[in-house]
């Protein structure tokens, strides 16, 4: 799975590369460069840490991902520095 020619995939292959990456880490976390090295392993995966980050939140808002600060589920409408994402946890 390589978006290789584009900074700015489509939202809907964006939330699906994300989600997939996501669920070949379950139960662990990923950080966001991790996350944008495996969607684009020899691109420019800078450009896509912002696009990864609105698609996190709007994840998030939607209950289909967690973001974690510090290792504790953060507020996705107020968080701030270093985050990690992953699935939300059906225990």
């Amino acid at each position: 799975m390589s978006i290789q020619d584009s900074t700015t995939p489509a939202p809907a292959s964006l939330e699906d590369a994300l989600l997939s990456i996501l669920t070949k880490a379950s139960p662990g976390t990923l950080s966001a460069p991790e996350i944008a090295h495996a969607i684009s392993p020899e691109g420019d995966w800078h450009g896509l840490l912002m696009p990864i980050r609105r698609t996190a939140v709007a994840l998030a808002m939607a209950g289909r991902l967690v973001i974690y600060r510090k290792g504790k589920p953060a507020d996705p409408t107020d968080f701030r520095g270093v985050y990690r994402l992953g699935l939300p946890r059906h225990d």
